[in-house]
């Protein structure tokens, strides 16, 4: 049975990653986040951040790393988002 719990976790892992990682750098490289919607990215995000502070507390290593990576996507879209709102505004 651990096994398998492992094969879903790291399943799990790889789809996170693979969601978060290729958005950010699209985001990086053509600063374009019209279509990102803000209160999701921060809610997924936030997610993000309780479980780094989740596998941090458990000693779970592979949900803090796989967290830790998904949070910094997270927040590298968001800063990039917030300035270019501000710049629209101006």
């Amino acid at each position: 049975m651990d096994l398998w719990i492992n094969i879903i976790g790291t399943a799990a892992a790889i789809c996170m990653i693979c969601g978060y990682v290729p958005q950010a750098y699209h985001t990086i490289k053509t600063r374009q986040t019209d279509a990102i919607a803000m209160p999701t990215f921060i809610m997924l995000g936030l997610g993000s951040v309780f479980f780094v502070i989740q596998g941090a507390l458990t000693s779970n290593w592979p949900l803090f790393v796989t967290n830790m990576i998904t949070t910094i996507a997270s927040i590298i879209i968001v800063i990039i988002k917030l300035h270019n709102d501000r710049a629209k505004k101006k």
